[in-house]
């Protein structure tokens, strides 16, 4: 263990490829303390679908960034950037360590890179690309930025009809791309000093399986009855951005339309599968971290290499 902790150590990867497990094991070794890097972890109520830490984990190790908000509100990635840096802060001047895990690979970005200074919304512009989409599908929609934006439609699966919007309004508006946007940005130089891990793999097959057996125990869990009593909420419904989340989106059906769960459960897990298949699209591209950075890239499927990497990442800590 090094004498002094220095900056922070930070891990991505896709969804079910055992990033939270791992923080554990370096919470074992290490005084750390961990910041939620997950869009969904931020919403209170919603814990099986999320693979929310336990409460067990939480009480061994302090968590920030989890049951931040009620499912009715929003969470962006800016305010995500103020709050981490914020608690970055804090987590060091008690002498301990800050570990962030996650996934959300926007959230990662806006934190090493900064916020791209992006037009604000259109609403007359959004409702046009809304009444587009009811008319031709938001499928046809990302065909259309395919063509005009190729680098975030490779990001944005055809049926996110937020994200899809957005990105066609910030080209309407600007006449830029969102990497053009994003490429006026510095990296930030506050973390010169952390270590970066990437868990990629190549291995589809196995992460997929993965996948696989993790929606099957959420299912076991109670995930379906989770979104049940989301809706049962007056205050939310299909649109609102807590719903709209993977695997919360396609039980919608099930729960309000009558289709079987094992239906909803196969677009939940194609669904599931087509997010992680964008995360490590942005671990690759180079843009998740800062500049500059060598991120230790590993298989998160070889067993020996992950065993010993909470060890590897702190020896690297101790490294001028």
């Amino acid at each position: 263990m090094p004498d002094a902790l220095p900056g922070g150590i930070a891990i991505a990867g896709p969804t079910a490829s055992g990033k939270s497990a791992l923080a554990m094991r370096i919470a074992a070794l290490l005084p750390v303390e961990i910041i939620s890097v997950d869009s969904a972890q931020v919403y209170r109520g919603m814990d099986i679908g999320t693979a929310k830490p336990t409460t067990q984990e939480r009480a061994l190790v302090p968590h920030h960034l989890v049951d931040i908000r009620d499912p009715e509100e929003t969470y962006s990635a800016g305010e995500f950037r103020a709050d981490a840096l914020r608690i970055i802060g804090e987590v060091k001047s008690r002498g301990a360590l800050p570990l962030l895990v996650g996934g959300t690979m926007l959230y990662f970005r806006a934190l090493f890179h900064g916020i791209a200074d992006l037009p604000v919304a259109d609403p007359a512009l959004r409702a046009d690309i809304d009444a587009r989409a009811a008319r031709e599908g938001w499928p046809a929609l990302h065909s259309e930025l395919a063509q005009r934006d190729p680098a975030a439609a490779a990001r944005i699966h055809p049926n996110d009809a937020q994200r899809i919007q957005r990105a066609l309004e910030v080209l309407a508006l600007s006449g830029r791309t969102l990497d053009e946007h994003w490429q006026s940005q510095q990296s930030m130089s506050v973390f010169g000093d952390w270590n970066f891990c990437s868990l990629e793999t190549d291995n589809r097959a196995l992460l997929h399986q993965r996948i696989a057996e993790r929606l099957e125990a959420m299912l076991a869990a109670g995930f379906a009855d989770e979104v049940s009593h989301l809706l049962a909420r007056s205050t939310l419904d299909e649109r609102s951005p807590a719903l709209r989340l993977v695997g919360y989106r396609q039980l919608l059906s099930y729960t309000r339309s009558g289709e079987s769960l094992s239906e909803s459960a196969a677009k939940a897990l194609y669904a599931t599968r087509q997010l992680a298949k964008r995360q490590l699209t942005w671990l690759r591209s180079g843009r998740i971290f800062p500049t500059g950075a060598r991120p230790l890239k590993v298989d998160p499927f070889d067993v020996p290499t992950m065993e010993r990497l909470p060890r590897v990442l702190i020896k690297a800590l101790a490294s001028p």
